[in-house]
């Protein structure tokens, strides 16, 4: 069903992107439009990894040495993508307090999954898993392309509508009322049906974890913990750049107490009871290796950034 959701809004968000490149400039002036916007967009694509990765300081997880928890944390990960039929992606954490989590890359053999130091500090084991079977699941599902795909023809929209403010939307097309309406209704329905192709896609990839980890109650018992947390621990860099909400597995922006036009994600208790419904009909529970969990995940550079601050002196 979230499938097919997908592909209507897609096609609706096609059809949106004609009818406004008409009436801008007729054939021409869409044609023109939807190629800048493929050009930037296709860059962003082949990058978008890197891109996301840097601009959250992304560690290897490899790099907290002798932390159990991010063991544990690697192990499952490893573990999950071989039981998903996917490759290792790599596996990151951001020092982030935020409790979140993301997947990014543009195919499974390039994709990488990311865990916030807030988000290993609060789960359990269980529930960690449960939140990188998701994450694993937009990428089987090659969601980073879908949503790429998506970014592309809301950008070539947004192209137009600026057009139609400079230009007017040409005599013929209703003139100057016309291209001002368009420079502001088009972008707004443009974000509407990509809002609601990302929730489309969280439920699909909620429904997908629950089967590569072969049980739905982790996750939703992870959901319940950090949902809302946004409101607590707001992260400054995802406010600064508000287009990359959509990647996370909760919003991380603020908190949204219902599906509605502008949210980014699905209500959270709309989730877990999407995730119960599925219990009794997965089967093959994942059983992680036994590795200790400390209490608390830390930089594995703290230490030395605390001597530096003290002096030799204390």
């Amino acid at each position: 069903m979230n499938h097919t959701k997908t592909f209507m809004l897609l096609a609706a968000m096609t059809a949106l992107f004609g009818a406004v490149g008409y009436l801008v400039g007729g054939v021409g002036g869409m044609m023109i439009a939807f190629v800048v916007a493929i050009g930037l967009n296709v860059f962003s694509y082949w990058n978008s990894d890197q891109i996301v990765l840097r601009s959250y300081r992304a560690k290897p997880a490899e790099d907290y040495r002798n932390n159990a928890k991010v063991a544990a944390y690697l192990e499952d990960v490893r573990r999950l993508a071989e039981r998903a039929g996917l490759p290792e992606p790599k596996i990151c954490v951001i020092e982030m307090d935020q409790p979140n989590a993301f997947a990014t890359g543009r195919n499974p053999e390039n994709a990488a999954v990311v865990a916030t130091t807030g988000l290993l500090n609060m789960l359990n084991r269980d529930e960690i898993a449960g939140v990188m079977a998701h994450e694993l699941a937009h990428v089987k599902n090659r969601d980073t392309l879908t949503m790429t795909v998506t970014a592309t023809i809301a950008g070539a929209i947004g192209l137009l509508a600026n057009f139609a403010m400079f230009f007017g939307g040409g005599r013929d097309r209703g003139g100057l009322i016309a291209g001002i309406a368009i420079a502001i209704l088009a972008p707004i329905a443009a974000s509407i049906v990509q809002m609601a192709i990302s929730r489309a896609r969280e439920y699909e990839a909620d429904r997908e974890g629950a089967k590569i980890l072969g049980d739905p109650e982790p996750l939703a018992r992870a959901l319940a913990k950090i949902s809302g947390q946004a409101e607590l621990m707001p992260d400054r860099n995802t406010e600064a750049n508000q287009s990359m909400a959509h990647l996370f597995i909760v919003n991380p922006l603020a908190g949204q107490k219902g599906d509605n036009l502008f949210s980014t994600h699905p209500a959270t208790q709309n989730r877990i009871e999407a995730l119960m419904d599925l219990k009794g009909q997965v089967s093959g529970a994942y059983q992680p290796a036994d590795v200790a969990e400390p209490e608390t995940v830390t930089s594995p550079w703290a230490k030395a950034r605390e001597a530096r601050r003290k002096g030799p002196w204390g």
